[in-house]
């Protein structure tokens, strides 16, 4: 199971505390020294069946800065997923990726499935 996150992420900190309280073994993979690839995300969103939004850092000064809010229904899905792995700091954290099981944040109902 890989686990994607960035350590200073209080939210991703809380997903990596409940994985080890529940003994899930994960792989982790730190997200702004290791950015997914436009494959890995395209992949990822393929799998997930989320909509592509879901995989943004909505939240995030990158993307408030860049003013995505606007731009991104205007642009292709593969216009975003680039985008996406153009900087690990736009990307939603934590992901984790089981099989066919990809989340975006953490939200403990949801990761119940893993256990």
């Amino acid at each position: 199971m890989l686990f994607i996150w960035y350590p200073k992420c209080t939210t991703c900190q809380k997903a990596k505390k409940w994985l080890d309280d529940n003994g899930i073994e994960i792989e982790t993979r730190h997200i702004k020294e290791e950015n997914p690839s436009y494959d890995e995300l395209k992949e990822w969103y393929e799998r997930s069946g989320l909509p592509l939004k879901k995989f943004f850092n909505t939240s995030g000064l990158l993307y408030k800065s860049m003013q995505l809010k606007d731009k991104l229904p205007a642009m292709s899905e593969e216009e975003q997923l680039k985008l996406l792995a153009s900087d690990g700091m736009l990307v939603k954290r934590p992901i984790i990726v089981n099989g066919d099981v990809v989340l975006t944040g953490f939200r403990e109902k949801e990761w119940e499935q893993l256990r």
